[in-house]
Order: structure tokens, then C-alpha cells, then sequence
């Protein structure tokens, strides 16, 4: 006797129901080899990723700090380009207000998680000199390549003056920012008050002002004047549809997330073993904890950065190159380093932004030099040059810059360098 219409669609639903359910669990592990696979070959750097593992059981086994330093070392580099390729495919899905934030949090993580676990380990040296680096490495290191490549293949590369002059501006504040700490500094050493507390409570209170005005800064990017920030849409008018349109075709948003959770704990362990090892590095190899955190940090966190905005500027696309150098400068000046300070304050650290006499006079030079190459918003290879000079003569000031320069040294390099008026 033949059953039901409605009888046989109910027995029959559930079947369908659950075949379609095992016919996902059978094609997820397809999916995530698949996925796992496109992701490896989004850059050639990926091949380094052997050094992750090899990195963690070096640390696991207190193997030779040298072998620890180095392996933890070069596995940072792979790493740093997997967060940038997920962070990018994640953006791409979000649309441009929520892709920016996500940029300003994922953009400097490795430098952030690094400062993290040294500043956790009191090592407040090793944090301010990769802070500054990071910045010193994005404005002049970055900056010149780009104008390097882009002077290659144009005789005068043009970019948006507006925000290449706006950009310059809060990167003036932010060596203000240093200045007027080690200025205080070198005032209160002839006095009898307790300069530490002074300089924390100077510290802190700048470090909120700091974050507002980073705050500011991403409404009048994503908001207010996001016109003027629309690499895409300028793009477009010029006729170049077509560039871009396969960002965010390997990721899933799911899986772009779940990638971003295993790299930054990737990243975490391998920076915890890194700055570990970084005493016994600094006692064998005579290198100063300076020249580390200031010079080689800096150079392995920003790597696939580095090589996204050259890519992009020798293609003509300046204006993103100076996008990605400048503003990544910018969220370590305004919103990574003001962190760590208030992170320092929470968890009794004595982070300040006093920074040594020579580093802060090194960082407003830089800040002025870069200044007047982009105030004209033009750039071409001389000019990169010029950049890419600069940065390797202040790497040799800092190779043989000693650790025990003391801050009162730093005091009188400053009395003499802003003069009389210091000490008054």
C-alpha cells in the first residue's frame, strides 16, 4: 500500500537533511587543504616557515641562544606575511571602515606582540628601541625604496600632497611627543625633585592624548575626509578596474579569522623565545640590545610590508605606497607606543616615552628630512636615495651606540643641541 504524500515527505526530509551534512564534513578537509595551500603561495616567503617549528623546539630545548635567536628570528618573517595576507583577504570582506581599523590593529601586530612580551619581561630598552625603529624603518628604509622604485620605471612620481602632508604633520607631534619628555629630563636633573615620577606622570598623560588624537585620525580617514584616502576609487577614475578585484578570493571571512588566531599565537611564542634569547645574543655576539630592537627587529616584523608598498609603488600606485609607509609609522607613533605605555602603567612597568637623548634628536631629524621630500608631492629616485642613505647612516650610528649611554648623557647632548635655554 503506498504511503502518504505527506507521510513520505516526512520520512524522507531527514535523509536529505542528513546527507547534505556528511556531504560537508566530507569536503571540509578538501576545503582547508585547498584553502591551507592558496594561502602558502601567496608569497614566496612562506618557504621560511620550516623555521616556526624548528624555532619553538629550539626554545622548548634550550638549545644555543644562537640557534634559538636565529631560528625565532628568521620564523618571523614568514609569519609576519601570513598576518598581512590574512588581515588583507579579512579586510576585503569588511568593507573600507571596519578593513581600516582592522589594518590599524593587525598592520604592526608582530612589532606589538614582540613589545609585549619584552615590556612583560622588563626589558623597556628593547621595546622603545624597536618602537622607534619600526617608525625609522617605515619613513626612511621604506619610503626611499619606494621612491626608489617608483624613480625606476617614471622620471617624477606624483602623489596626493594633501595627505602626504597631513601624515608628515602628525608624525611632527609624535617626535614632539619624545622631544619634550627628554627635554624635561635634562631640566630636572639639576633640580632635587624625583625626575622618574615626573617623567611617568608626563608619560602617561601624553600617551592619552596620543591615542585621541589616533582615534581623530581614523574618523578623518574613514569618515570625514575618506575621499581624500580612497586609493580604490581614485584608481578607478584613472581606469584601473581591474587591479584589486581578486583581493579576498582565498580566504573566507571564517577562515581568515581563524588564520589571524593561529599566526598571532604562532607569532607570541616565537617572539616570547626570541627576546628570551636576546641577553645571551647581546653578551656573545657583542651586538647592543639597541642596535637589536632598533635595526633588526624592525626590518623582520615589517618585511611583507616592505615588499607590498615597493610592488606597489614601482607599479605607479604611489599614493598606496605612501599609505603603507607613512601610515604604518603612524599607528606605531600614535596608537602602538601611547599602548605599551598605558600597558606599562597597568601592569607596574616604568614605561615612558623618554627615549635617550640621541635617539629623540636621530628621530626629529628623520621626521624633518622627510618632511621636505614630500612637501611637493613629488618624489623620484634621487630623493629615495636620500632616504635610503639616511637610514643606513643612522643603522651605523646605533651598531656602535653602547647600551650604558645614560640618560643624563642624553640630558647634555640635549642642552647642547636645543642650547642655554634647557637648563634654565
Amino acid at each position: 500500500m503506498p504511503l502518504p504524500a505527506n507521510g513520505s515527505a516526512d520520512e524522507t526530509t531527514p535523509l536529505v537533511v542528513h546527507a547534505s551534512r556528511e556531504s560537508r564534513w566530507k569536503t571540509l578537509p578538501k576545503y582547508v587543504v585547498s584553502t591551507t595551500w592558496k594561502t602558502l603561495k601567496s608569497n614566496y616567503v612562506n618557504v621560511f616557515l620550516v623555521f616556526v617549528p624548528l624555532g619553538i623546539l629550539a626554545g622548548a630545548l634550550h638549545w644555543s641562544p644562537t640557534l634559538v635567536f636565529v631560528f625565532n628570528f628568521i620564523a618571523i618573517i614568514p609569519l609576519a606575511a601570513l598576518l598581512s595576507f590574512a588581515t588583507e583577504e579579512l579586510s576585503a570582506k569588511l568593507g573600507q571602515t571596519l578593513g581600516g581599523l582592522l589594518n590599524a590593529t593587525f598592520g604592526n601586530a608582530v612589532e606589538l606582540i614582540v613589545s609585549i612580551v619584552a615590556l612583560k619581561n622588563g626589558e623597556i630598552r628593547i621595546v622603545q628601541s624597536s618602537m622607534l625603529g619600526s617608525i625609522l624603518s617605515n619613513i626612511l628604509l621604506v619610503l626611499g625604496c619606494c621612491f626608489l622604485a617608483g624613480g625606476l620605471r617614471e622620471r617624477e612620481s606624483k602623489f596626493n600632497e594633501t595627505v602626504a602632508s597631513t601624515m608628515s604633520s602628525l608624525m611632527a607631534v609624535a617626535s614632539a611627543s619624545l622631544i619634550i619628555p627628554a627635554t624635561l629630563y635634562a631640566t630636572l636633573q639639576s633640580s632635587k625633585s624625583k625626575t622618574e615620577n615626573h617623567i611617568l606622570i608626563l608619560s602617561h598623560g601624553t600617551a592619552i592624548i596620543l591615542l585621541g588624537l589616533y582615534i581623530l585620525y581614523l574618523y578623518f580617514q574613514l569618515y570625514s575626509h575618506a575621499s581624500l584616502f580612497d586609493v580604490e576609487a581614485q584608481a578607478s577614475e584613472d581606469g584601473e578596474d581591474g587591479e584589486g578585484q581578486n583581493e579576498g578570493q582565498v580566504l573566507s571571512p571564517i577562515a581568515a579569522g581563524v588564520a589571524l588566531v593561529i599566526v598571532t599565537v604562532m607569532v607570541a611564542i616565537c617572539a616570547e623565545y626570541l627576546v628570551d634569547s636576546i641577553d645571551s645574543i647581546v653578551q656573545t655576539a657583542h651586538i647592543s640590545k639597541t642596535f637589536i630592537g632598533l635595526v633588526l627587529l624592525p626590518i623582520v616584523g615589517n618585511a611583507a610590508e616592505h615588499v607590498t608598498a615597493v610592488i606597489v609603488a614601482y607599479k605607479g600606485k604611489m599614493d598606496l605606497a605612501i599609505n603603507v609607509a607613512i601610515g604604518s609609522s603612524l599607528q606605531i607613533a600614535l596608537f602602538v607606543t601611547p599602548f605599551l605605555v598605558i600597558l606599562g602603567w597597568i601592569i607596574h612597568e616604568p614605561m615612558t616615552l623618554h627615549f635617550q637623548g640621541f635617539e629623540t634628536v636621530v628621530f626629529f631629524l628623520s621626521v624633518l628630512v622627510v618632511n621636505y621630500l614630500i612637501q611637493d608631492g613629488k618624489s623620484n629616485y634621487l630623493e629615495g636615495c636620500m632616504c635610503i642613505g639616511t637610514y643606513t647612516i643612522i643603522a651605523l650610528a646605533f651598531y656602535v651606540y653602547p647600551d650604558d649611554a645614560s640618560g643624563d648623557l642624553g640630558g647634555r647632548f640635549l642642552k647642547g643641541f636645543f642650547g642655554s635655554s634647557v637648563s634654565n
